[in-house]
């Protein structure tokens, strides 16, 4: 499993894509509370479960990490586990993984410079207040030393997102060996 950590507007999600759509990659769908989005599909997009059947799956263990985000459940399940799948978590996820699967998963922190990341935030209509508010706390959030485990640290300031996924993916595969 290929996992990748970065703070926001780093890339990550245009290069899971990227390497879904060129490098046989599958999304690692993860189960959320949260209500589903009108261009949402179950089991697609995530599984979505009420919160008691989330709370019920998380007392059996099937999850091999969980967060709450904005009073939603998330939870990433064991049985989703696969080398070809693809996963962005954040660095409190990551390290559970890590203490869980550890050997099963490659982990990728994408660092990009703050003035680069608020470019983009811009770029794509973030608002000024949650972009100021994002780079804040991601500084702290997603500095490496919250992480127990790290396997490759990629730059994501300077190159185009095809160059960075071939990157990871080379780097991935090198990695599994």
């Amino acid at each position: 499993m290929l996992i990748m950590i970065g703070a926001s507007a780093s890339g990550k999600t245009e290069i899971a894509k990227i390497l879904i759509r060129q490098y046989g990659f599958q999304k690692m769908v993860t189960y959320t509370t949260r209500p589903k989005r009108m261009e949402e599909e179950d089991g697609v997009d995530y599984h979505f479960l009420t919160e008691g059947e989330f709370l019920q799956k998380r007392a059996k263990d099937e999850f091999v990490e969980t967060a709450t985000y904005n009073g939603h459940y998330y939870g990433t399940a064991f049985s989703e586990i696969r080398a070809d799948r693809v996963l962005i978590v954040d660095p409190k996820g990551a390290n559970a993984i890590h203490e869980k699967i550890n050997g099963k998963a490659v982990f990728f922190l994408l660092e990009t410079p703050k003035s680069i990341r608020a470019k983009r935030m811009i770029a794509r209509g973030d608002s000024l207040d949650d972009i100021e508010k994002r780079l804040e706390t991601d500084d702290v959030h997603f500095n490496r030393y919250n992480l127990q485990h790290i396997d490759c640290v990629v730059e994501t300031g300077y190159k185009e997102l095809e160059e960075l996924a071939e990157e990871i993916h080379d780097l991935y595969e090198n990695r599994r060996r």
